[in-house]
């Protein structure tokens, strides 16, 4: 028994073979279009962005010498924005006396005191150290979040949300990889 195929034309925009392809043609080509164009809005924002654009801070290299001083990993998070995997950091489980430090410039950034376990995956902090971190809005990936840095160096340490423990109410969530830390 010989099966009933039809064949294939490009004059015959309605054959179930030729509307597939094209959906999948142009699906895949408006995803390609969306990631190219889309790809400074989702990565570069915030206060690196800012630096580039004139803004300095206390301590700044170019790239290539950040890329020599840090692994490819912390370069990744502190210097492109990235995000750590979820429960990836050694540091998600340390819970001796100390202070948390900046992976790019070393300065102290978080006192041991205000961590706990926010079931996140990431280290989280209610409070940071006095001058040590700052602020920016950060709207990639199409939502409103407000976005750590090293105030020093402007490194990308992680997010602040408004549901973390007494007495702030923050949780600061954080990479574990832009972070070092020294006991007490």
């Amino acid at each position: 028994m010989k099966p009933n195929l039809k064949s294939f034309s490009p004059h015959e925009p309605s054959t179930p073979v030729r509307r597939r392809f094209l959906r999948h043609t142009l699906g895949l080509g408006l995803i390609a279009g969306s990631a190219y164009g889309l790809g400074s809005l989702l990565i570069r924002s915030g206060p690196l962005a800012a630096a580039e654009k004139g803004g300095r801070f206390e301590i700044s290299y170019s790239a290539a010498e950040w890329r020599r001083l840090l692994s490819p990993q912390q370069y990744y998070v502190l210097r492109e924005q990235g995000t750590e995997a979820r429960n990836s950091s050694p540091l998600l489980h340390e819970k001796r006396a100390g202070r948390f430090h900046c992976a790019g410039c070393d300065l102290p950034l978080y006192d041991a005191k205000t961590k706990y376990d926010s079931g996140t995956g990431w280290p989280s902090f209610y409070a940071a150290l006095d001058n040590a971190v700052g602020y920016a809005d950060d709207s990639a990936f199409f939502m409103t979040r407000t976005e750590v840095h090293c105030r020093r160096c402007g490194g990308h340490l992680g997010h602040v949300f408004d549901d973390g423990p007494a007495p702030t109410g923050k949780r600061h969530c954080i990479n574990g990889v832009a972070l070092g830390f020294r006991a007490a």
